[in-house]
Order: C-alpha cells, then sequence, then structure tokens
C-alpha cells in the first residue's frame, strides 16, 4: 500500500467532493485540499519528472519547499503553467498536466536519457557543444529547456493591483510565534499586520498533533486570531511576503484563487517580526529522489492539514531527536513505522517507479515509503534580504539569524527555538520591542555528512538532477566558491530556489573541501521568495495608469476659462482656450502674446535642486556649459548629453548661493533627468556632499510674457526691482507674494520680455487671479501649449525630442563653445571629438521658409538631393507652422551640413509630393534680441 485518505483528519471537509483530473485519469478529492494532497490521497506517487535525466519524481515536502510537483493547469478555460502543486489549492474541474514530460509522469518516453547520465555530468554543455558551432545546437536545446507550456490565449482580466499601507508592527508567519507576536503588539496599542501564506493560520501546530495552552490547536488559533482583530490588528491570509526592499519595504503577495491575478501589497513597516519558521532538510543517500521518499515534517503536513498519510510500511530516517515524536503521531494513524538512525549506516533506496524498502546496516527493511530528515533550517530568507547576518548554531547544524538589519527582529523556529513554548516567549518579547530570551533548545541533532565512498547517485537537487558526484566534479574543476558552484552545477536555481538542495549542496561541499559549512558559506538570497507572475510586478500600470497623468493645481481654473486639455509630457494641459475654432484661439494667443501679454501656467517645468558642498563641481559635470562660472542670481542656458554626447535634455540652471543650484528641465523630462541626476551622483561622488532634490510639485510656476509683462509684475508688487538694468535678463530675484516666498526668473521661451514666478502650492490660485487680474487692463491673454510651440518656434527656441533625435549633438544646434573649451571632465565629453561627432555630413537645425500663401511643410517630411540615381533624405521636417506673427509658414529642420546651405533652396518631399524650401537661420523672430533684453 502507499498514501492514503484517513477520515476525520485534517482540516479538509470530508462531506464534499471535488472532481479533477490529473494526466488524463479521474480523481476526487475535498475543499481544503492541495493538488499535492490529493494527489497522494489517491495514492498518486509519480507526479512528475526531473528536469534533465527525466526520472520519476514524487512529492517531498507539503508547502513552499517541495521542489517536484509542478503542473500546467487548467479550469474553465485558464491555463496557468507551472503552478506549484503543493501551495495550489484544488477546484471542482481541474485538468491538471506533469510538466517536462510526454506523454504522461507515469510513462515518460525521455526517461531514456537517463541511461546517458554517465555522459551528462555538471558543465557537459559548457564543453559538448563548441565545436563546431553552437548554433548548430541551440535550437534544440532551446526546445528541450523550460518547464510547462504556456498558453497562446489571453486570460481575461488577470490583472494584479497594488495596495501600499503602512503599520507599527508587521508580523511574518502565522504560526504559534506569530499569532503570539501580533496579539501581544496589538494589545499594547500597536497597528499590526499578520501575514500568513497559507488560508489557514496556525503554521506547524497542526502537523504536531497536540495541545496548546490546555486547548485543541484550531481553538487556539481562532483565539488568537479573536484576540489580533478586536485589538484593532490585521490579518492577511493566503499571503506571501516575497521581498524585502529598502527603508522597510516588505513586498506582498496575496493569493487570490485559480485564475485570479495575485494582489501586491506594498507595506512599510515601522517594525517587522520574522517569525517564518524552518522547514526539513533531506538527507543525502543513495537514490533518495524515489517516488516515496519523503521529508518527515512533509508527511506530517500532510497528515495534520489534510488527513493523508504517507504510507502504510514506513522507514522513517533521521538524524535528530525528533524522530520518535513524530513516528508515534504516524503510528496513531495507523501507519507501521520503523526508526533508522541515520548516522549507523549508508542507506538506499530500492525500487524504481514504486518504492520496495531500503537498504542500510547491512540489512534490507521492506517499505512503501521512506521519511528523510537531515535536520530543520529556518527559512532565513527575508532577513537576508534585508542585510542581516547569519551565524551558525553548531548545535543545530544550521544557520539562523545573526546581527539584524535595522528594525527587524527574529523570533521562534527562525531563529532556531523548536520548542514551543520557549519561541512564544521569544515572539512576545519581540512584539513589545524587549529583549528576546534565549534559551537551550532541546532540538537535537547529530552531524552526517554524505557518504562520498557509495556506488550508486545520490541526489542533491531534485528538480535539476545535480547529485554528489556532479559536486565533487566542479569541486576538482577548481569551482571552489559556492556562487561558482551554484552556476556550474545548477543547484539551487530550481523552482523552488534551494530550499531544499541549499544546505545539501552546502554540506556536500565542505565535506568534499574538509573544511565547515560557515566557511563554505552561503549562496546570497534574492526576491522573490517563492515564484510570482510577471503580472504581480506590472500591476495596476497598464493603460493611464501605466503612466499616471500628472493634474495642474489650476486645472478647476483652466476648465473654467475655456480651456481644451490635452497630455503634454505627461502632464493635462491647456491646448488653447476658448470654444471656437482651434485654430483662430491658438492665433488669437499667438498675437496677444506679442503684441500685449501671455499669462501661462508653467507649473509642469523641472524645478530639481542641487545642494551640498560639491555641489558646483557635480553641475559642471553634468551639464555640457560651464556651470563653475555662473554667478549666484544668475541663469545660464544649457545642455545635459548622454554618455553618447547626444543631447538629453536642455534647461536653464539658476544659482541660489554657493552651494545652491537650481535645474529647469523641460517639463516631460523630469523624472528622467532626476534619475539620471541621482545616478550620477552615487557614481564617483561623494553622496554626503551633494544632493538631488526634486522640488517640482511644490511650487507652481506663472509665466508672464510679452511686452507688457513688467507691468503686469509691477502691480503684483513682488518686493523685487524690475527695472532692466537691476533685473536683466537670464537673472533670478527672491521676492514675495501674499506674504511668503517667490521666486522670479527673468528667462523667456517665447523670444519676448518674460518672467516665471514660482509660489508655493497654497499660493497658486491667488496669484493666477492677481495675474489675470493686473493683466487684462493691458491685453494679457490666456496662451495654452499650443500657442506656445509656435511661439518658441519663431524664435528657433527647440524641443528637446522633437527637434533633436538620437544623434543631435550640441554643435548641430549652434553651440559648440563648451566642446572646443570648457577645460573640466563633462558627461559626454569624449564622445563630442569622435570621428562621428566631427563628420561634416551631420544634421545640423535650420530654418526653412516656402510661400507666404502655400499650406505648411508637414513635420517629418523628408529634405533631400538628387544628385544620384534615386533621391536620398538629407534630413527632415522636425516642427512646422503658420506664424501669426511673421503672417507665412514657418518650420524647424535637421539638415546634413546645415549651415552651409543657407540661402539655398532644398526639396522637401512628403507621400510622394515634392515641394520646395528656402534654408535659412531658425531665429525669425527678433534676431537682434531687442524685445528679449527690453
Amino acid at each position: 500500500m502507499s498514501s492514503s485518505r484517513l477520515p476525520g483528519y485534517g482540516l479538509i471537509d470530508h462531506s464534499k467532493t471535488l472532481a479533477f483530473q490529473f494526466d488524463g485519469k479521474q480523481f476526487q478529492g475535498h475543499p481544503g485540499d492541495t493538488l499535492a494532497s490529493a494527489l497522494l490521497a489517491n495514492g498518486v506517487r509519480i507526479i512528475a519528472r526531473s528536469f534533465k535525466y527525466h526520472r520519476p519524481r514524487g512529492v517531498w515536502g507539503a508547502w513552499f519547499d517541495d521542489p517536484n510537483a509542478i503542473f500546467d493547469v487548467s479550469l474553465n478555460g485558464i491555463k496557468i503553467p507551472n503552478c506549484a502543486g503543493a501551495t495550489t489549492c484544488l477546484r471542482d474541474g481541474m485538468r491538471v498536466q506533469s510538466v517536462n514530460t510526454f506523454p504522461t509522469a507515469q510513462f515518460d518516453v525521455k526517461a531514456i536519457l537517463d541511461w546517458f547520465s554517465p555522459f551528462l555530468p555538471a558543465g557537459f554543455y559548457y564543453k559538448t557543444f563548441m565545436w563546431p558551432n553552437w548554433h548548430l545546437f541551440e535550437p534544440t536545446i532551446r526546445k528541450m529547456a523550460g518547464l510547462g507550456k504556456l498558453s497562446e490565449e489571453i486570460t481575461e482580466n488577470y490583472q494584479s493591483d497594488q495596495i501600499h499601507q503602512n503599520c507599527d508592527l508587521l508580523v511574518v508567519g502565522g504560526g504559534a510565534a506569530g499569532l503570539v507576536a501580533a496579539s501581544a503588539a496589538a494589545q499594547s496599542g500597536q497597528s499590526v499586520l499578520l501575514v500568513e501564506d497559507h488560508n489557514i493560520a496556525g503554521g506547524g501546530l497542526y502537523r504536531r498533533g497536540r495541545e496548546i495552552e490546555n486547548q485543541p490547536p484550531g481553538h487556539w488559533v481562532e483565539q488568537q486570531i479573536d484576540a489580533i482583530k478586536s485589538a484593532g490588528g490585521q490579518l492577511l491570509l493566503a499571503t506571501t511576503a516575497f521581498g524585502v526592499y529598502d527603508h522597510n519595504l516588505v513586498a506582498l503577495a496575496e493569493d487570490r484563487g485559480f485564475g485570479r491575478a495575485p494582489r501586491l501589497w506594498k507595506i512599510r513597516a515601522k517594525r517587522i517580526v520574522m517569525t517564518t519558521g524552518a522547514i526539513d532538510r533531506p538527507l543525502t543517500f543513495v537514490n533518495n529522489d524515489r517516488p516515496g521518499v519523503m521529508s518527515v515534517e512533509g508527511a506530517l503536513e500532510f497528515l495534520g492539514r489534510y488527513g493523508v498519510l504517507a504510507g502504510r510500511q514506513i522507514a522513517l530516517l533521521s538524524n535528530n531527536n525528533r524522530a520518535e515524536p513524530s513516528a508515534n503521531l504516524l503510528r496513531e494513524a495507523g501507519a507501521n513505522v520503523r526508526v533508522l538512525d541515520a548516522t549507523q549506516g549508508s542507506p538506499a533506496a530500492i525500487g524504481g517507479k514504486i518504492l520496495r524498502g531500503i537498504e542500510f546496516a547491512a540489512q534490507t527493511i521492506a517499505c512503501d515509503t521512506i521519511l528523510a530528515s537531515g535536520g530543520l533550517t529556518p527559512v532565513v530568507h527575508l532577513w537576508r534580504q534585508a542585510g542581516g547576518k547569519l551565524d551558525w548554531d553548531e548545535k543545530i547544524s544550521a544557520f539562523i539569524p545573526g546581527k539584524p538589519p535595522n528594525n527587524m527582529v527574529a523570533a521562534g523556529s527562525v531563529n532556531g527555538t523548536f520548542d514551543l513554548e520557549e519561541a512564544m516567549a521569544e515572539a512576545r518579547a519581540a512584539a513589545l520591542d524587549l529583549p528576546v530570551p534565549r534559551t537551550d533548545s532541546s532540538f537535537q541533532v547529530k552531524t552526517l555528512s554524505p557518504d562520498r565512498h557509495s556506488t550508486g547517485r545520490q541526489w542533491i537537487d531534485f528538480q535539476h538532477d545535480v547529485t554528489l558526484k556532479d559536486i565533487e566534479l566542479a569541486a576538482r574543476e577548481n569551482y571552489a566558491s559556492v556562487e561558482h558552484l551554484k552556476r556550474y552545477t545548477t543547484l539551487g536555481m530550481a523552482s523552488d530556489q534551494g530550499k531544499t538542495s541549499n544546505m545539501a549542496g552546502l554540506d556536500a561541499l565542505a565535506s568534499i573541501q574538509n573544511r565547515s559549512i560557515p566557511e563554505v558559506g552561503t549562496t546570497t538570497f534574492r526576491p522573490p521568495f517563492i515564484p510570482v507572475p510577471l503580472e504581480l510586478y506590472r500591476g495596476a500600470h497598464r493603460q493611464q495608469l501605466l503612466h499616471p497623468l500628472k493634474r495642474l493645481i489650476l486645472e478647476p481654473e483652466h476648465r473654467a476659462a475655456g480651456a481644451a486639455l490635452g497630455e503634454y509630457g505627461g502632464w493635462l494641459r491647456p491646448a488653447w482656450y476658448g470654444t471656437g475654432s482651434s485654430h483662430e484661439a491658438i492665433k488669437q494667443e499667438v498675437l496677444a502674446a506679442r503684441n500685449n501679454a501671455a499669462i501661462i501656467d508653467a507649473s509642469p517645468l523641472g524645478k530639481i535642486e542641487i545642494l551640498g558642498p560639491d555641489a558646483e563641481k557635480f553641475v559642471n559635470f553634468v551639464f555640457y556649459n560651464t556651470i563653475s562660472t555662473l554667478k549666484p542670481g544668475h541663469i545660464r542656458y544649457g545642455f545635459m548629453l548622454s554618455e553618447r554626447g547626444i543631447i538629453f535634455d536642455d534647461g536653464v540652471v539658476t544659482r541660489i548661493d554657493e552651494n545652491r543650484f537650481i535645474i529647469s528641465c523641460s517639463s516631460s523630462h523630469v523624472d528622467s533627468v532626476n534619475r539620471a541626476l541621482e545616478g550620477w551622483r552615487q557614481d564617483g561622488n561623494d553622496p554626503d556632499s551633494v544632493f538631488v532634490h526634486d522640488t517640482t510639485q511644490n511650487w507652481s510656476t506663472i509665466t508672464i510674457s510679452g511686452p507688457q509683462a513688467r507691468k503686469i509684475l509691477t502691480v503684483l508688487d513682488l518686493g523685487v526691482d524690475l527695472s532692466p538694468e537691476a533685473f536683466p535678463h537670464m537673472s533670478f530675484r527672491q521676492g514675495n507674494f501674499a506674504s511668503d516666498p517667490a521666486r522670479i526668473s527673468r528667462v523667456s521661451f517665447t523670444g519676448d520680455l518674460s518672467y516665471e514666478i514660482s509660489v508655493p502650492l497654497s499660493n497658486t490660485s491667488l496669484l493666477w487671479s492677481a495675474v489675470i487680474s493686473s493683466g487684462k487692463p493691458l491685453g494679457a491673454a490666456l496662451v495654452g501649449v499650443e500657442a506656445l510651440a509656435i511661439l518658441r518656434a519663431e524664435k528657433g527656441y527647440i524641443f528637446v525630442g522633437k527637434d533633436t533625435d538620437g544623434e543631435t549633438m550640441p554643435h548641430d544646434l549652434g553651440l559648440s563653445i563648451p566642446r572646443m573649451r570648457k577645460k573640466t571632465p563633462f558627461v559626454g565629453d569624449r564622445a563630442l571629438h569622435t570621428l562621428t561627432a566631427n563628420s561634416e555630413n551631420r544634421r545640423q537645425l535650420v530654418g526653412l521658409l516656402i510661400g507666404k500663401d502655400d499650406e505648411i511643410l508637414t513635420t517629418g517630411a523628408h529634405l533631400i538631393e538628387n544628385s544620384g540615381t534615386r533621391p536620398r533624405s538629407i534630413g527632415y521636417v522636425t516642427s512646422s507652422y503658420h506664424s501669426p506673427t511673421l503672417g507665412h509658414p514657418i518650420a524647424l529642420a535637421l539638415l546634413e551640413k546645415g549651415t552651409t546651405l543657407t540661402g539655398k533652396t532644398v526639396p522637401v518631399w512628403n507621400q510622394g509630393e515634392t515641394r520646395q524650401a528656402k534654408v535659412v537661420s531658425p531665429c525669425l523672430f527678433d534676431a537682434e534680441g531687442g524685445r528679449l533684453n527690453a
């Protein structure tokens, strides 16, 4: 006999049945089952095949530590590949298919690969497929690689949402220790969130079959949950903490059932208590990968939670003192159990697809199940992700949490405290931020290393077919580092990410090298702790939420003024004002700006502050232009370049004082510029001497531009001398508005006299109303982005990304002096002196003129030459408008050798039509700058 269901055992609902199919055969389970428990209950032992050799595999563990039970599952037209069978809840009508098999797990024709295993050791592919050419083998290898099969159908509404939350205390793990910690913390007045990955809290209480505080486990768990909730605490079941990131950010994946994407919780906690428990460790012996070889703790979990008896004739192979208590629990359930001390012999499992027995200490013992335990391994993954250190506990032969990361503490089994009462005492102390008491554990384990003299194969990584001999081979080939071992053999790269294989692999490598496990070290622990779908990371980042639309604080005022709102650079901004013809409205706005004044909401303009003793050096490095000579109270226009010398963004730099600058970058580039600045701050700079602070959304900016701009500002009484002598173009002043600070910059994006006034958000509406009130008698008009685009094009000012492309450098726009004269290094400097950068055929910014009454040129139209056998594109139109100021069409373009063609006519081709345009200077308005410097 093998595994079977026991009536009356477990937490499942025996009164209801669920039908499901596995590899084409029909079976039944119960609500509360997982796929693994249901298959075991039906006596199914072979549930998978290993990755490389296609050896038969059975269930090893009962939860996230199982590396074998991986299935493709279909239900109601939804197919999900690579579901973990030990954690996927059974649903009625499920169709379950084993992966990496053909046609089934029971009979897999690819099992013939195991015959060739002597020729396929670790790293064989690095050596075998080099001759004559790797690409000859690549297609076949790629077809054989991978687990599961992706469905070509799109799963409708498979969307993951995201929730942000904070709390005083986050408790990870809902076993006895976690429940006690959460209850104590909640009752002390802390805001508490308890996270448990099972859908029923209690952790390992059910598999031990004992009372806790004189109550059955189920009743005690319910009492703790009631106490937590009544004190205001929160409990998240079926939710796994899969990653710990900077500043105590913990990522949780909430399972919402089959076919639904999990929900992502982003938790910021002041303190974190880790009560993540411990998992059983495999023993390394001959044929230890056979179906029917399971972990002791896994077998007890199947019994206590799911009412499944792992076998009837059981050999319990262990090196620790939990063996007899575990055997007694199984005996009470009806199993015949023989306990074997693993340190007294060299075991070998007997059988193939069907386990028949075990050879041990010169005797053959008949059994249908081998339960193995090499000790308990604390689940320290999240601890290490957070930066916590590990200590080696010789008594339990395991790594336990050592020096803690900030605001994190461990308690219970994860701390190496396996006695229930002591674990609960630790948890209470940890929850109340008291010193955690440590007592000697009653758990005892005997040191046991693999027998390297056995002739049979001994398996370390069950899914990836890594054997003891593979590790010996890697060591002989000088892969002495555990990280090198992992990559050379793929040890620990299975879907369980080494939860079962890492300690066994470390033990084997230590034995081979005659070193201790602490000397060998551990591999790096990285998120995610469990496999999660990619949808979880994408979450709400779709459609509008892919790039959430930013909104102006003045949006209600713009709507009231009749603004036509549109998306510009991620912001919802006025395109124009008025309900009539857009063409006529834009024309009138341009004329009002040139003849009187324009009032523009320029709040999206970047306002990134650079502060610190090294601020000058830093800004001078990230900008193409020389900033070190800029005096306080002055402004300089400049470019930021990529390392290839390509224009990344343009803007103005304001120097507030000796160690403080404001970078006003393009509205659409604020986020990317901020990221770039922060990246350079951390690369080659002292991060304690320079700081990058994006204050864009802390200040609103109103621009007043035009001949009447100074008169409008005079009425506002900003406390600043506005005379041209005291406040020239490209200068900055600190003023006041409504008793709060106001920043006034005399800069222009229109070519006219212009001022930008920035005030705190609380004064935005007041400033807007005051500007409109003072500007109305002077003929000022509200101006949107479309008119602004024409105004800047008349002056020859550019939009980066529109009038530049992925090859445009500063000298292509006529700004070449820093390239030749700037002495200090800057981002992209070397790239500006390459052969490509100095090519005579570079595309340069020019203006284009056509007939006064002609239709405007099409943006994107090609400028061509006809000197060869067929026309060749030598540039293209970047911006094209009808200029109300000049009374004729204008355009900007990037043109090969553009400056040498000034005054000449070039053909402009678009969709089969060719027109003629005259090449002129980009600046077509106030070339002398009289209006700009008025």
